[in-house]
């Protein structure tokens, strides 16, 4: 005969089973949506990566506006593509998404240099010789006048770099500079001469990110002379004037575009920025501008402009990325880019003009001029440089610069990731 705690053994026992089937129950139900979660996940991942290498692979301009399709099922693996003009690089936004699920990612992308046309000077051909002097380095390959390069003595300076003088190749310039990219001049001329709408209250409070996901937010100052301060900017911005705009060194930009007739960036400022002028650019001493920047004069218009369209960099600057003048018409004051002493560019500088670079300034990376200056308190010196080192092989190999220059290759690559999710 059973005792009666037998029954509550018994009872016990079929408590911790039921427990223990539960668990598994439970377990299996979870370990199942969470292997459905990370299947979807992937499938997301992978369609945002072919959305990704869509936009890199073609030049489609149907993504002007976005466009939305689908990649293998119908309609449950859709992607939407969206790529667009950022100053002198491109901006792509891909958002890949399953009925609710959604991923996106937005990033610029810009294109590798061509080896082949890539050098560090090219100094156009106007029959008169190339001359150094001073502590001078010029390291990579060299496209210079027929005349040659030869040392100076100069500010009481003989020239004492290397015996080489151009530690690289020699090659034969041509009267004119490699061109510009015809299509992408067209973009910037569109962008400066563009009438967009727009006003001052972004800047109402200290802190604005703009998502490129969303369409442009447009600054417009008008002809109101107007100080940049006390604020960060970040994102798919614009600001736009019609008379000189001031940026403070308290103004946190970036990645905006900046236009205005003319630009001062004043001393102490750290960001990154695309700045586009008219007329000139200045930037003062003791600047970091981070890579990828840009500062670039467009003269789009045919007619004479007497004023000289200028490019100053400040005393002890920091510039990460691409300095270039362009003027649709050939006036006979010449564009001119000047670098102050021991400032230092990473990245490319194209002056259409006239460079002048001074005393103890560093380039490293690339210089495409028609000319060089040199002044001193009593002279003048054309195609010389003094103090002066332009390094193409200081320059990162990851570098990636903009289908504006006349080394890029046509293949596109990512420059920066923007926003994720």
């Amino acid at each position: 005969m059973l005792k009666a705690s037998a029954l509550y053994i018994v009872i016990i026992i079929a408590l911790v089973i039921a427990v223990i089937c539960s668990s598994l129950i439970v377990s299996a139900y979870f370990y199942r949506a969470q292997y459905q979660k990370k299947f979807r996940y992937d499938r997301l991942e992978n369609n945002l990566s072919s959305g990704v290498n869509i936009l890199l692979a073609g030049a489609d301009t149907s993504y002007a506006t976005e466009k939305t399709f689908s990649l293998f099922n119908g309609d449950a693996d859709s992607v939407s593509l969206h790529r667009f003009s950022w100053g002198i690089y491109d901006v792509g936004a891909v958002r890949a998404f399953i009925q609710k699920d959604t991923l996106y990612k937005t990033f610029s992308y810009a294109n590798p240099v061509d080896s082949a046309k890539w050098a560090a000077v090219y100094l156009v051909d106007e029959d008169r010789p190339f001359s150094l002097s001073g502590m001078t380095t010029i390291r990579g390959d060299a496209y210079i006048p027929k005349a040659g390069v030869q040392q100076a003595y100069v500010d009481n300076k003989a020239y004492q770099g290397d015996k080489r003088l151009v530690i690289g190749h020699k090659y034969v310039s041509q009267k004119q500079l490699p061109a510009l990219d015809n299509s992408r001049l067209q973009q910037l001329e569109k962008f400066r001469d563009q009438k967009a709408a727009g006003d001052s209250s972004l800047l109402k409070t200290d802190s604005v990110t703009w998502s490129f996901l969303k369409p442009t937010r447009f600054v417009n100052f008008k002809k109101k002379a107007e100080v940049l301060q006390n604020i960060k900017l970040s994102g798919n911005i614009v600001i736009r004037s019609d008379t000189t705009l001031t940026i403070e060194s308290t103004a946190a930009l970036n990645g905006i575009l900046v236009s205005a007739p003319a630009i001062i960036v004043k001393s102490g400022f750290h960001g990154s920025a695309q700045l586009f002028a008219a007329d000139s650019i200045r930037i003062e001493n003791n600047c970091t501008f981070d890579y990828p920047s840009c500062a670039g004069i467009v003269r789009s218009g045919t007619q004479v402009v007497k004023s000289q369209a200028r490019i100053t960099i400040g005393a002890n600057t920091t510039f990460g990325g691409i300095l270039f003048t362009y003027e649709k018409t050939d006036n006979a004051v010449k564009p001119l880019i000047s670098v102050g002493k021991n400032a230092a560019v990473s990245g490319q500088v194209y002056s259409q003009g006239i460079l002048e670079l001074k005393d103890s300034t560093r380039v490293s990376g690339s210089v495409f001029t028609s000319r060089f200056l040199y002044r001193n308190t009593f002279t003048l010196y054309e195609n010389y440089l003094i103090n002066t080192t332009i390094d193409s092989k200081a320059l990162s190999p990851y570098y990636l610069t903009s289908g504006l220059l006349p080394v890029a290759n046509k293949k596109k690559k990512i420059l920066q990731w923007l926003e994720a999710n």
